[in-house]
């Protein structure tokens, strides 16, 4: 599989001849619409065995075997070079494929206003094959510990027809946002608390779940040690049960980071306590804040490589956006929130609006700048396959657990075309 980056001039059917295969099955892997033009910058996949690798300043064979799993000098053979050449800056090398790692996948759906539409019921149709684990989010709370039930319809129906375990997602939300006095409410109370297990339990039983899935936020960093030990007793009574137990955990680089999102969630209890959890490394660009990519691999990686010294590899699932913004300028604080859109739709507004797309190296996102029908100036941020690739890379890299994506119903193609080429699916 190679990415390839249009250029002007570019066609489908250039491309396809460039690569040796039909221009069909560029269109088929990228979901493309083969009557629309390409746009300049934008990231097509293109289904190759292989890929084609660029080398940077200061790479090896060594260092660049290392990235791909494969020895110096099985690369220096395939690519006829002398093992002790030095490697120039821009020459390129050809990569064979490697054995798939295999990974657990999980993907959050959430159902708007009471009703599971068309396209989300297609979404967890046509992606769950691809997936360990389907998250309807999420149950609520009330303070007596009562679950109050998302929309299922066909979602049980679906995971079970896919072989992906269905999760229990439980959060304290409470009337559209996490609400710290709930989750004390909840934390806080035994009673509470034993009534709580014992209608999940029943709940798992009715509709067959096989992994519980807390998601507490915003929490009184006060109740930091009643959540632990409240997932200590959870953890207990739902493996007892034959239940798995996971939680989502804010993006943290140390132990001591201060903040409202933060300091209630201890890595090192859930490490220990549950079966793993899911690390929320998306939203340094988010709708109410300034322009920038949503999940800049930078700031994710610190926060991956924190939570490698609390707990192993293992549990820990990389946080994923499917999804990008659309800011309007100049970036107000209180002002008006940006607009989500998916990576097709992305590329769409970029070819309406007549933009190329640019790609940031520091961050790995891609991004382009336009002007609207009133003269007002966007920026917008959103994902492709070089992007997706780089978190594949760093999941390779620090040998996790898996990828978790928030979330299904916005349309990305490549990722699921790359993540299928590149790893095997565990399913439960």
């Amino acid at each position: 599989m190679q990415i390839y980056v249009v250029n002007r001039g570019d066609s489908l059917y250039s491309i396809a001849r460039q690569y040796g295969v039909t221009y069909q099955s560029i269109v088929s892997a990228n979901e493309l619409n083969p009557e629309e033009y390409l746009v300049i910058g934008q990231a097509l996949v293109i289904p190759i065995e292989g890929h084609f690798y660029t080398v940077k300043a200061g790479e090896s064979f060594y260092s660049i075997g290392q990235k791909f799993g494969i020895s110096a000098a099985e690369l220096a053979r395939i690519n006829n070079i002398n093992l002790y050449q030095p490697l120039l800056e821009g020459a390129t090398l050809y990569i064979p494929e490697t054995d798939k790692r295999t990974i657990e996948v999980n993907a959050y759906i959430e159902p708007i206003g009471g009703t599971v539409s068309d396209t989300l019921e297609n979404a967890a149709e046509k992606h769950s094959r691809s997936l360990t684990y389907l998250s309807p989010f999420s149950y609520q709370l009330d303070r007596q510990g009562t679950l109050i039930p998302p929309p299922l319809n066909r979602f049980p129906e679906i995971a079970n027809a896919n072989n992906a375990a269905l999760t229990l997602v439980v959060t304290n939300l409470e009337e559209g946002a996490f609400s710290r006095d709930l989750g004390t409410a909840i934390l806080t109370n035994e009673q509470v608390q034993d009534n709580l297990l014992n209608n999940i339990v029943q709940e798992a039983n009715r509709v067959g779940y096989r992994d519980i899935h807390f998601d507490f936020e915003y929490l009184d960093p006060a109740n930091r040690e009643d959540y632990n030990q409240f997932l200590r007793k959870a953890a207990d009574r739902l493996h007892a049960e034959g239940l798995l137990i996971s939680t989502a955990l804010a993006p943290k680089t140390s132990a001591t980071q201060e903040g409202d999102w933060y300091e209630a969630h201890d890595y090192r209890a859930h490490g220990e306590i549950v079966d793993f959890v899911v690390l929320m490394t998306y939203e340094w660009g988010y709708s109410g804040g300034p322009a920038m990519a949503v999940s800049p691999i930078g700031p994710v990686t610190e926060v991956v490589d924190y939570a490698l010294t609390e707990m192993p590899s293992s549990k820990i699932m990389l946080g994923q956006n499917l999804y990008g913004y659309d800011w309007t300028l100049p970036y107000e604080p209180g002002g008006e929130y940006a607009r989500a859109l998916s990576p097709v739709q992305a590329v769409s507004l970029a070819r309406t609006t007549n933009q190329a797309i640019l790609y940031d190296e520091e961050s790995q996102a891609p991004y382009f700048f336009y002007y609207d029908d009133e003269g007002n100036q966007h920026e917008v941020w959103f994902e492709d396959a070089r992007s997706i690739q780089a978190k594949f890379q760093l999941i390779k890299e620090k040998n996790l657990r898996g990828i978790s994506y928030w979330k299904l119903g916005l349309a990305f193609p490549q990722n699921w075309y790359l993540l299928n080429d590149q790893f095997t699916i565990r399913k439960r």
